[in-house]
């Protein structure tokens, strides 16, 4: 009973990522998926789009991917792919895993933030 209450709280790993531009603040999560190619982007204010890709199964990652794309005509433009790889570190407690980033984009430098934490990762 114990071990199976262990497995319960690490069943699924999540990554939570706080994402903002022109002082809104979008909260966006996102669980392991087997395909990335099916996760879509988060529109951030009509000017960059975020899009968190967990690449795994239940409380394993394989992977994490990062894009940030600066929205423009004729379509948008990536300005950041950040890649996190394995060994991730194991708990049910959210920790920082990208620090605060800032992306600078577009012919007047629009700034884009956002820092995400991961937790439920299983050892």
């Amino acid at each position: 009973m114990l071990a199976a209450n262990a497995l319960s709280a690490y069943a699924h790993a999540l990554l939570r990522c706080d994402v903002s531009y022109a002082g809104t603040t979008h909260h966006i999560t996102a669980r392991p998926v087997a395909d990335p190619y099916g996760v879509e982007s988060v529109d951030i204010g009509g000017r960059f789009f975020f899009k968190p890709v967990v690449v795994g199964q239940g409380s394993r990652i394989d992977y994490i991917l990062l894009y940030a794309y600066l929205d423009q005509e004729p379509r948008p433009v990536m300005v950041q792919e950040a890649k996190y790889l394995p060994p991730f570190r194991a708990g049910k407690t959210p920790y920082l895993l990208t620090g605060e980033q800032h992306i600078y984009a577009g012919p007047v430098e629009r700034e884009l933030i956002y820092s995400c934490w991961l937790s439920g990762v299983a050892r």
